[in-house]
């Protein structure tokens, strides 16, 4: 057998072949590989260095320390956590199981949720962003197909005017082309000159704060309803004593966004009806019963259709800018009779947008620097450079007061004199084309929290590495790195990753169709 040496020899193996049989040739390979289990199949795992103490829970007697000097490659690996797919599949793959059963426990209930909560009214609602300009788009009449992430049904034309003409920069106010799926072409503006540019980017900017009045529209419309049809206001007691009364409704929300083709987000909502209980404000209730489902439908189209949101002043647009949604707006049921929509697919739909971004409009970047903005954004450029052009724009620190008047002598003396920019934000975001907002975000009260799947996950391991249950490990660790010493050890734990997600998919499976075979006996 070939000594570990002797697989770099020219001709042996080379690159990540070389590194992976040099490690699986080591005595301690074994050891190694169960060392780096809790962060096999991670991309970039995080690299820590320090001590790691066992202690005692009810006393804090230290039981014993050890130094991660004397662990393999002198670390602790932990995976990087990313939700993003497209930085680490593994991380987001967790991420991604982790919003499914923090949506869908919202509709069914488990994990602490009550299952009651199945029968309280829900609809699920898309909001979009308006037009911004002219964009390829891809549009399809009527819908034959079997499965519409294979459609293949032929769409229309894109953007058919015979009378269109040319728009004031000499480009086709039209298009005839039929689109497929994957056209290159889907979400650019007719004319990148004519789009507004600097207006979609203050949009998504300000997105998160026209959802939020958005949704304090509905709960206002719904509570005039109680009022109208005499439904009582329960009064609460806070934990400051005072009493206070409440509309007897509230409603509770599961939303993700989605950044769509054109680099305007839009979010997929759901929208529960509950209950208020005086003596338990946290308690999950039915609504009463003189509010419906329907009355959840008509609280989301009027609160769409009349909320917007005008910006504060800037030096470029001195009136703002107005936010509003755009006229899509969808509203639907779930868990209808022969309806589409179920549950399961709802969550399964919003918990796969939560792992997303920006890849959808073709641009993927860390945080932007004034070292590396010069790299993706260019006032002439793209659809995408444009964009990011604007955010760095509108986002620069400026010599006035923000309330449309000229600057005075001291403001001119330089950058440090700059009264701060509320859109300041805009360069931060500049990378996520100005939406500075979570992917996937719910109420308090919806459903069961991240923490606590990650928490009941961590209790699990511990039971299954048989560690003491009167005892705890306490880590002093400091970072010392990201992502594996080479190639070939990221080739060996992600497939012992793989492998092991795999022996567990068909473990459920197994023990899934066993089932079936007695309810069917």
């Amino acid at each position: 057998m070939s000594t570990p040496v002797d697989l770099y020899r020219p001709g042996i193996a080379s690159g990540r072949d070389a590194q992976a049989l040099h490690r699986a040739a080591m005595p301690e390979f074994s050891g190694w590989l169960e060392h780096t289990r809790t962060a096999g199949g991670c991309a970039r795992p995080v690299r820590l260095t320090g001590t790691l103490a066992v202690i005692e829970r009810d006393t804090g007697r230290v039981l014993g320390e050890q130094h991660t000097d004397k662990l393999p490659d002198h670390a602790l690996y932990k995976a990087c956590g990313n939700r993003r797919e497209s930085h680490c599949p593994d991380c987001a793959w967790v991420y991604q199981g982790d919003a499914y059963q923090v949506v869908r426990c919202g509709l069914t209930g488990g994990k602490g949720v009550p299952a009651s909560v199945g029968r309280h009214p829900v609809v699920f609602a898309t909001f979009t962003a308006p037009s911004f300009g002219a964009v390829h788009h891809r549009h399809v009449p009527r819908h034959i197909c079997a499965n519409r992430q294979r459609c293949d049904c032929r769409p229309a034309p894109c953007r058919a005017r015979s009378s269109a003409g040319t728009c004031r920069h000499g480009q086709p106010a039209a298009c005839f082309a039929r689109h497929d799926a994957d056209d290159p072409r889907l979400g650019q503006p007719l004319c990148l000159d004519c789009y507004d540019h600097a207006h979609q980017v203050v949009w998504n900017y300000f997105s998160g704060e026209l959802w939020r009045r958005t949704k304090q529209a509905m709960e206002r419309h719904l509570a005039a309803l109680c009022r109208r049809r005499g439904i009582p206001f329960v009064q609460v007691v806070t934990d400051s004593g005072k009493a206070r009364r409440l509309p007897p409704i509230r409603v509770s929300h599961g939303k993700v966004a989605e950044m769509q083709r054109r680099a305007a987000v839009h979010f997929h909502v759901l929208l529960r009806l509950d209950g208020v209980d005086p003596d338990d404000p946290d308690a999950l209730v039915p609504p009463p019963a003189g509010i419906t489902v329907e009355d959840l439908e008509e609280a989301v189209r009027t609160a769409a259709s009349r909320i917007t949101v005008t910006t504060p002043p800037h030096p470029d647009r001195p009136q703002g800018w107005l936010i509003a949604w755009g006229e899509q707006v969808d509203v639907r049921r779930i868990n209808t009779a022969g309806g589409e929509l179920t549950d399961g697919k709802v969550a399964a739909y919003l918990a796969k947008y939560a792992t997303k971004a920006t890849e959808a409009t073709g641009h993927s970047s860390a945080r932007l620097t004034p070292a590396t903005v010069n790299d993706y954004a260019d006032p002439e450029g793209d659809h995408v450079a444009r964009l990011i052009d604007a955010c760095w724009h509108l986002g620069r620190p400026t010599p006035t007061d923000m309330t449309g008047g000229a600057a005075t002598a001291d403001d001119r003396q330089g950058s440090l004199d700059a009264k701060p920019n509320i859109y300041g934000g805009l360069r931060r975001w500049a990378h996520m084309l100005g939406f500075g907002g979570h992917f996937l975000t719910k109420a308090r009260l919806y459903s069961v929290t991240f923490a606590l799947l990650r928490d009941t996950r961590t209790a699990y391991r511990r039971e299954e590495g048989d560690e003491p249950a009167d005892t705890i490990t306490v880590g002093t660790l400091t970072y010392i790195g990201s992502g594996w010493l080479n190639e070939g050890d990221a080739f060996l734990a992600n497939t012992a990753a793989r492998q092991r997600r795999e022996s567990r998919r068909v473990g459920r499976e197994e023990l899934a169709h066993e089932a079936w075979l007695e309810v069917a006996a």
